[in-house]
């Protein structure tokens, strides 16, 4: 196999209304795809979007724009398995505001491991309000929880219990 990094590639550029696409085929199937909008705010573009390894470096390219698509990404909003934005979505999802994922963090999270500061979900939460199998916060509403105000399997603090009325779907399962 022939080492890309010392040669210049021949990528297949394509002009659109809209922004650059960059693709690369490899000789074993494999390929590679930018795309790049034309949009520019503040310096990103207003899309970003990266898939498989770069002929030039040989590694992945981080996708950094106001929407960044792409394996590691970075933007307002984050779609990656390792993505960091104001809202993050992937596997591992650093969010400002909010993060889903497999492990998440944000003002609300929304994750298997769940650490948000005002809202938590997940089978490991935490925040002012968390809600999982296992939870950390002020309001509680877990399988095992630990906070000020909790409704759990083994405790049912009244204030709890009220709060979490609120909720259509909590609603619904305290009065069965």
């Amino acid at each position: 196999m022939v080492n890309m990094l010392l040669e210049n590639p021949e990528y297949k550029i394509e002009q659109t209304a809209t922004g650059v696409w960059r693709h690369y085929g490899y000789e074993n199937g494999r390929s590679f795809h930018e795309f790049k909008s034309n949009a520019i705010f503040m310096g990103l573009p207003l899309i970003h979007y990266t898939s498989g390894i770069c002929p030039e470096t040989g590694r992945r390219i981080v996708a950094q724009g106001i929407i960044a698509i792409g394996r590691i990404a970075c933007g307002v909003v984050a779609i990656g398995q390792a993505s960091i934005g104001v809202i993050a979505i992937g596997q591992l999802a650093i969010g400002l505001l909010f993060g889903l994922g497999q492990l998440a963090t944000g003002i609300g999270a929304v994750a298997q491991a769940a650490f948000g500061v005002y809202f938590g979900l997940g089978q490991v939460a935490t925040g002012y309000i968390a809600i999982g199998q296992l939870a950390f916060g002020k309001y509680v509403f877990a399988q095992f929880g630990f906070g000020d105000y909790v409704l759990s399997m083994t405790r049912k603090d009244p204030d709890a219990v009220e709060f979490f009325k609120t909720f259509p779907i909590i609603r619904e399962f305290l009065s069965s």
